[in-house]
């Protein structure tokens, strides 16, 4: 077999990452990077892509050499490692999903022109439609769906960028000042923008049970260097499109003056008219329909890691529980989750901000854990020598680990004090 027919054939964990990352810190924070601070943001943008990788990297390893979970290796490590893993899932619980539903809502919303109907109801809607597509078609309608949606969505994104460069970046008005990144604003921003490019280190167990998922669908078990093959494939497409969105953001919004708002409508009309700015109106409906597709795909993966992973951690810290050994736990999840997050959502309304403001802080303050965490996982007895990570892999692991903590330390300073 060909390594093209293996490399489809395996498609799988590396193209939902993609899929699922490319959500806020792509569309939001790439662009607003470009937009309010020009280039120099892309060596936070590539610095977090290439230290954070081991992190991912380890997920895909693990599984795929022990055919368990990454949470499964949290328990075999100790019990009190997989209950700091539980925290954290529940946070993502109450938050991320929301957070992302808002800004999909905003976005199809505005793609329609429905702006009779409150984000709320749209949030509802859209709810329903991914709990009905994740519980039908489960894993396999995943795989397959998204390697159209991301296929799409790239195209759409290089054709957009091609066309913003042959344009030339726009001049800045009279009075514009270039901002400082190493103010308190600035500094909060690279902060925000450094802990979810390209996602959270704790999304490495969704990666995880991905490629558990991945491994039941399939006759014959890839080798570990055709799950890393397909994942690195999917990781370097999530770091390109970074960069592509932070060029697009910088080339039309950048000395502008303009300011992206925080309300999910209102936000959606802005990139999507200020994308078009060089380009021409007749882009308008193509850059609506990309960034749509983009956040969906990110909403179905999102929703579907987080089900997984929350009856995961469920079954192996309660393993006499058959309440959610069931083939029906998996809808069940889905629906509660829909069901919580529509509430959250319901309560706090089309700000953006307050909601991913509440994830950032555990997620950052755990980053260089979870980070440990993995490194433990794949140099531990589970894993025979030949499939540990060699020295540059894990010299790679150690000093992403220190640039997360001293993130996440400034971060705590800069909250609380």
């Amino acid at each position: 077999m060909s390594s093209l027919k293996i490399l489809l054939k395996n498609l799988g964990p590396g193209l939902l990452f993609a899929s699922m990352a490319i959500g806020t810190s792509h569309l939001v924070l790439s662009t607003k990077a470009g937009a309010q601070y020009g280039w120099i943001m892309i060596i936070p943008i590539i610095l977090a892509n290439v230290l954070k990788y081991p992190f991912f990297e380890f997920g895909v390893r693990y599984t795929n050499v022990t055919k368990k979970s990454l949470i499964e290796g949290y328990l075999n490590m100790g019990r009190k490692y997989l209950w700091l893993y539980a925290l954290i899932t529940l946070i993502s619980v109450f938050t991320i999903l929301a957070a992302l539903y808002v800004v999909t809502a905003g976005l199809l919303i505005n793609l329609f022109k429905i702006s009779s109907v409150n984000l709320s109801l749209t949030a509802f809607g859209l709810f329903i439609f991914i709990s009905t597509l994740l519980i039908i078609g489960r894993y396999r309608f995943l795989e397959i769906s998204l390697k159209l949606v991301v296929s799409v969505l790239f195209i759409a994104l290089i054709i957009t960028t091609i066309l913003v460069i042959n344009k030339g970046q726009i001049t800045p008005v009279y009075n514009f000042q270039r901002p400082t990144v190493f103010n308190e604003v600035g500094i909060l921003f690279l902060i925000g923008l450094v802990g979810w490019m390209p996602t959270a280190v704790e999304a490495s167990g969704w990666v995880s049970m991905w490629s558990m998922e991945k491994l039941k669908s399939m006759k014959k078990t890839p080798s570990l260097k055709e799950s890393l093959y397909e994942f690195n494939l999917g990781y370097i497409l999530t770091a390109l499109l970074a960069v592509l969105f932070l060029v697009i953001g910088c080339m039309t919004l950048y000395g502008t003056g303009a300011e992206l708002s925080g309300n999910a409508v209102t936000f959606a009309d802005q990139v999507v008219h200020l994308f078009t700015l060089h380009i021409g109106s007749w882009a308008y409906f193509l850059i609506a329909i990309a960034a749509f597709a983009t956040m969906f795909s990110t909403c179905m993966t999102a929703h579907d890691a987080v089900s997984r992973v929350s009856l995961d951690v469920i079954n192996k810290l309660y393993p006499t529980n058959t309440l959610f050994t069931k083939n029906r736990s998996f809808a069940f999840m889905v629906i509660f989750l829909a069901l919580i997050n529509w509430i959250v959502i319901s309560s706090f309304g089309a700000n953006m901000g307050t909601l991913v403001a509440l994830a950032t802080f555990v997620s950052f303050v755990m980053a260089p854990i979870v980070g440990w965490m993995n490194l433990k996982t794949v140099t531990g007895n589970d894993i025979k020598d030949e499939h540990k990570p060699n020295k540059t892999l894990k010299l790679l692991a150690y000093i992403g680990m220190v640039f997360l903590a001293f993130f996440s330390i400034y971060y705590c300073w800069m909250v609380l004090f």
